[in-house]
């Protein structure tokens, strides 16, 4: 990538104290989940855009820390003084991008909690800014999902007014979990999906088991849910993960773990509404509802569903 560095921004830049760089290591990890073979394709698809970058960019699929990643890696792409056609992930730039330090670049963090309106009228301001040492300022909202609909409208008034010198980059798991007003301002790259077949970690099986368990028996769950302090909101999205793996594995066919075994079973007309739980107790550990309370919540409306499936079969 040609650094096309100008005069005052190289000079702001050379001006920071070295001290203060994050390390390579740091930074780099960061990104690392961007570096993934599987992303080779849509690395090649972002590295053709990065002359003429979209105002909006939605990255959906893959996982939430490859898509996190890559959206990091898109900025320091639009930054990196180096002179290689990828990030140099060395020079200053690619360093404070990394370690979310780059004063071009803004997290609006989603993947624990919703994203606020005051999150992004804060964004007002420096739009009508020129970036401070970058070429572009970047703005990613990680898990776009998480916006509230006041901060999606808020947020759609902003795009209305396009600033040349900023990029906005949308995380989602799918571009349907978000307006379709912010979809159709965008360009959407989809990353390839997570392996079915990598097992899960130790510590989530063991909540696949009970859920799986209860789903059928209905027994079991809430002793796991009642000990004290079992899960945080972090923890709760993980266990919603792996029923959404679980419901994928269900529709192409795989019986890859207990639940989704237990999936097997279903009527294909009530998948949707499998789906449907999953969505709901995801809201629900964003909008801060107690994660044990929503995950309890998403478990008995899946036993409900399972007994429905084997009625229709009796």
């Amino acid at each position: 990538m040609a650094a096309r560095k100008e005069g005052g921004r190289t000079a702001a830049r050379k001006a920071a104290p070295e001290e203060t760089l994050p390390g390579v290591d740091e930074a780099r990890a960061a990104l690392l989940p961007a570096l993934d073979a599987r992303l080779d394709r849509p690395r090649g698809f972002l590295l053709a855009m990065r002359r003429e970058p979209p105002q909006l960019l939605h990255l959906e699929g893959g996982e939430q820390s490859s898509r996190v990643a890559l959206a990091l890696w898109w900025a320091a792409l639009l930054n990196c003084e180096g002179d290689g056609d990828e990030p140099c992930l060395a020079c200053p730039s690619c360093l404070r991008t990394g370690a979310l330090m780059h004063p071009d670049v803004f997290l609006l963090d989603g993947r624990s909690a919703s994203i606020k309106i005051d999150e992004v009228r804060a964004l007002r301001p420096l739009l009508g800014e020129k970036p401070r040492f970058g070429r572009r300022r970047v703005i990613i909202l990680a898990e776009a999902q998480a916006l509230g609909v006041e901060a999606a409208n808020s947020l759609l008034k902003v795009l209305e007014d396009p600033s040349p010198d900023t990029c906005f980059v949308f995380t989602a798991p799918q571009r349907e979990r978000l307006l379709p007003t912010l979809v159709s301002r965008g360009w959407v790259l989809t990353l390839p999906w997570p392996d079915p077949a990598r097992p899960l970690p130790e510590s989530l099986e063991t909540w696949e088991r009970a859920l799986a368990r209860f789903v059928s028996e209905g027994r079991g769950w809430f002793d796991l849910t009642q000990a004290r302090g079992a899960l945080d909101a972090s923890g709760a999205m993980h266990v919603v993960l792996v029923g959404e793996k679980a419901l994928a594995d269900r529709l192409a066919g795989r019986a890859a773990g207990p639940l989704s075994t237990v999936f097997s079973a279903l009527p294909e007309e009530l998948l949707p509404e499998l789906d449907d739980a999953f969505s709901r107790c995801q809201e629900a550990l964003l909008s801060q509802v107690n994660p044990l309370l929503a995950l309890d919540a998403m478990a008995a409306r899946l036993h409900r569903l399972v007994r429905t499936g084997a009625k229709a079969r009796a």
